[in-house]
């Protein structure tokens, strides 16, 4: 089905390379078909109406298609600002004059008017986090405050620690570059692929050291490549499942070479041979994966780490790839890589295990008749019982 949209006030300011109408467009897809009249729409077609100087948060954007009938507002001083609507191609003159402050909301009954806040929105769960959508009007001064708002409104909530708290800020002025100079996230990707295989072969040579290097800006990179897709709305499906195999398959392969290198360099001193790490950490970074998928697909629709707060907190240190170079640097720094790869190998069999108890209790809830629920749904206020602690650290807004 085609989607009418009329822009009221375009502006022609760029944030994150894109106008706001160029933005609206791309997020509502190849089916949206702009019109310069809101009188022109076919009858019985639906219309979104816009604001061209505000950028609605995707969410928003994507609610409005299945919104019929609604009015958009963001409150600004002391009065309501009408910023978007969805109605009926017969409503859409009278619409577009409410949009563009001729007229007053009223005029349309049987219209609901809405905020950003109102919206049932406030859980994202592809992003794992709690967040209040947003409008934000576009002005000129203010490019760079709105693209900081919508680089941190990119980031996932519930990730590991490195991601979390050491690269927001490089990775904004590398999406700030990549923008500047029209590199888009496959190319990103594409260059941490080429990274993951120097590390990779780096750790078997033995040259642990550059390795780790290579690693942590192959790291680094995957941080980027995501937060760039979303910002300037260039997200595909290959891109996507591009840059999930690539996460998904060079840990386990990166922890087994580590240990073919440290043996090659005479490093390796442990009474364990190499060869039952290489098969605990394979074995258990496969059970702990199935288990987070398991749970998305047979127990509640969401990621595992979003169930309750301590699932959130352990998602910090899971033993995926960044822990698991924090270990790996700590023992190299240390003289003792060997010894990191059997830190590697513990941590990912405890951390599989105790996600493999997360599944069991999950199916056991469920087949007691209460399927397990995301703990970011349950956000109310200072009485929810959620600790203060998970709301700083996972809430925003």
């Amino acid at each position: 089905m085609e989607r009418y949209v009329y822009f009221v006030r375009p502006v022609e300011i760029k944030v994150w390379g894109l106008t706001p109408k160029e933005r609206i467009l791309k997020v509502l897809g190849p089916r949206a078909q702009e019109i310069h009249d809101p009188a022109s729409a076919p009858q019985g077609a639906r219309v979104l109406i816009f604001r061209g100087d505000y950028i609605p948060e995707d969410r928003i954007i994507n609610y409005l298609i299945d919104a019929p009938d609604t009015f958009l507002f963001v409150t600004e001083g002391k009065r309501q600002v009408v910023v978007a609507a969805s109605c009926s191609a017969e409503d859409a003159p009278l619409a577009a004059q409410v949009v563009e402050f001729r007229a007053k909301p009223g005029l349309l009954p049987g219209f609901s008017l809405h905020s950003p806040e109102s919206l049932p929105l406030s859980v994202h769960h592809r992003l794992r986090k709690y967040e209040t959508p947003f409008v934000l009007p576009v002005r000129e001064g203010r490019v760079r405050q709105i693209e900081d708002r919508m680089f941190d409104w990119s980031y996932k909530g519930i990730t590991d620690l490195v991601t979390k708290w050491l690269w927001p800020t490089p990775a904004k002025a590398a999406v700030r570059f990549c923008v500047r100079h029209g590199i888009r996230p496959n190319h990103v990707t594409i260059v941490s692929l080429i990274l993951v295989i120097i590390a990779g072969w780096l750790f078997y040579k033995g040259q642990l050291g550059w390795g780790l290097l290579a690693g942590w800006i192959m790291t680094y990179l995957d941080t980027v490549d995501g937060k760039l897709a979303r910002v300037t709305v260039t997200s595909s499906k290959f891109g996507h499942y591009f840059d999930h195999l690539i996460d998904l398959i060079h840990p386990p392969i990166w922890y087994i070479l580590w240990g073919m290198g440290t043996i090659a360099a005479g490093q390796y001193m442990l009474q364990t041979p190499a060869g039952e790490l290489y098969e605990k950490i394979l074995v258990w970074y496969i059970v702990g994966r199935l288990c987070e998928g398991a749970f998305k697909k047979l127990v509640a629709g969401f990621s595992i780490f979003c169930w309750r707060p301590v699932d959130s907190f352990f998602r910090l240190i899971t033993a995926r790839r960044n822990p698991c170079l924090i270990l790996l640097t700590i023992f190299w720094l240390g003289g003792r890589p060997d010894a990191g790869l059997y830190a590697v190998a513990i941590w990912t069999q405890v951390t599989s295990l105790f996600l493999l108890f997360r599944l069991i209790a999950g199916i056991v809830q469920k087949m007691r008749g209460t399927a397990p629920k995301c703990w970011l749904e349950e956000i109310r206020g200072p009485e929810d019982g959620i600790p203060p602690l998970a709301k700083r650290w996972f809430v925003k807004g």
